[in-house]
C-alpha cells in the first residue's frame, strides 16, 4: 500500500464527524490548541453548539500556567450563546465568574466546583437564585456553609444529584449536623448525595433519611462520625440502593483520599484498626462575571476570536 493511500486527509471527515471528535476534548484544548489547526476547525468550534458543555478540569498549577483560565472560561461560555447546560470549574472559580456564568446560562443543569476557594456563599447564593433548573451541583474543597446550602436547595428545587466533599479526617473535635440539616430540610428531591469527610452525626443522617425520601444513592465516606448500626443501618439498607460507609474504600474515589489526624485519643479508632489500616484502602475488607464593568479587563485580554 502506498504512502499517499495510508495518510488520512482530515478535512475530507463530514463535519459532524469532525465536531464529534473535537466536542470530546477539553475546553482548555479547543482553544488553545484544535481551533488554530485550520478555518474548518476554527468554524466548528465557534459553533453554540460545541459548548452546551464546558469542561474546564487542570492540576491546579495555576502559577505555571501561560494562559489566564477565567478569561479562557469567559469566552467559552460567550460561545454558547445561551445554550449552557454542564460546567466544570476547578481551581479558578471567582464570585464574578460565577455571576457571569449564572447571567448567561438560565438553562444550566449540571454545576461542577472544585477548590473554588475565591467563591464566597453570597456569591454562590445569588448565582443559585438565577439557576432554577440546575439538577446536579457538586462543590468540592470549597468554604461554604450551611446557609448557602440552604439558599441552594430553596431556589433549585429539581436539584436530585448533589456532592459536597471536604477533607476526611478521622479524629474529630467537633462534631456538626449543620449541613445535613441544611439539605435535609431544603433538597427533598435529591436521588444521589455523597459527604465525603462530613462532620455529621448520626442525628444529621437520621435527619437526611426523612428529608429526602427519594434517595437511592448515600455515599459516607470518611464521615466518621456517623456509626452505622442498629435501627440506622437497618433502616439505611432498607432505604438506600447504593450506600457507601464510612469506613468503605476509597480506591475509586477521583481526590486525594489521605486521612488527617488531628491528634485525638487512640479511642477515637475503631477497635483494631491502625493508623496504617486507615491509610489503606484494605480496610474496607474490616467492615461490612456579573456585569461589564466587574470584568473590565476581559475584552483587552481576551483574543480567542
Amino acid at each position: 500500500m502506498s504512502t499517499a493511500a495510508e495518510t488520512r486527509n482530515w478535512l475530507e471527515l463530514p463535519l459532524d464527524v469532525t465536531a464529534s471528535i473535537l466536542y470530546r476534548l477539553g475546553a482548555i484544548e479547543i482553544l488553545n490548541s484544535a481551533q488554530n489547526v485550520c478555518s474548518q476547525w476554527r468554524n466548528i468550534c465557534k459553533d453554540p453548539s460545541m459548548w452546551r458543555s464546558i469542561d474546564m478540569r487542570n492540576l491546579g498549577d495555576l502559577w505555571d500556567m501561560d494562559y489566564d483560565l477565567k478569561k479562557m472560561c469567559l469566552h467559552a461560555v460567550d460561545r454558547s450563546c445561551g445554550h449552557l447546560l454542564d460546567i466544570n470549574v476547578e481551581y479558578f472559580g471567582t464570585d464574578e465568574l460565577l455571576s457571569y456564568i449564572s447571567k448567561r446560562s438560565l438553562h444550566l443543569k449540571c454545576l461542577r466546583l472544585v477548590s473554588c476557594h475565591n467563591i464566597s456563599d453570597e456569591g454562590l447564593s445569588e448565582a443559585a437564585l438565577k439557576l432554577p433548573f440546575l439538577e446536579e451541583l457538586e462543590i468540592s474543597y470549597c468554604s461554604i456553609s450551611k446557609d448557602a446550602l440552604e439558599t441552594i436547595g430553596r431556589s433549585c428545587s429539581l436539584l436530585k444529584t448533589f456532592k459536597f466533599n471536604l477533607q476526611g479526617c478521622i479524629r474529630f473535635h467537633v462534631e456538626s449536623d449543620d449541613e445535613a440539616l441544611a439539605i435535609a430540610q431544603t433538597m427533598p428531591e435529591l436521588r444521589r448525595l455523597q459527604l465525603f469527610g462530613n462532620k455529621l452525626t448520626n442525628k444529621g443522617l437520621q435527619a437526611i433519611l426523612n428529608g429526602c425520601p427519594h434517595l437511592e444513592y448515600l455515599d459516607l465516606r470518611q464521615c466518621f462520625n456517623v456509626s452505622l448500626g442498629g435501627n440506622l443501618e437497618k433502616r439505611c439498607m432498607e432505604r438506600i440502593k447504593y450506600l457507601r460507609r464510612p469506613y468503605d474504600s476509597t480506591h475509586d474515589y477521583e481526590f486525594d483520599a489521605e486521612i488527617h489526624d488531628t491528634g485525638s485519643s487512640d479511642e477515637d479508632y475503631p477497635s483494631g484498626i491502625s493508623d496504617i489500616d486507615l491509610m489503606s484502602d484494605d480496610y474496607d475488607d474490616y467492615f461490612e462575571f456579573s456585569d461589564a464593568s466587574d470584568l473590565s479587563e476581559y475584552d483587552e485580554y481576551v483574543h480567542f476570536d
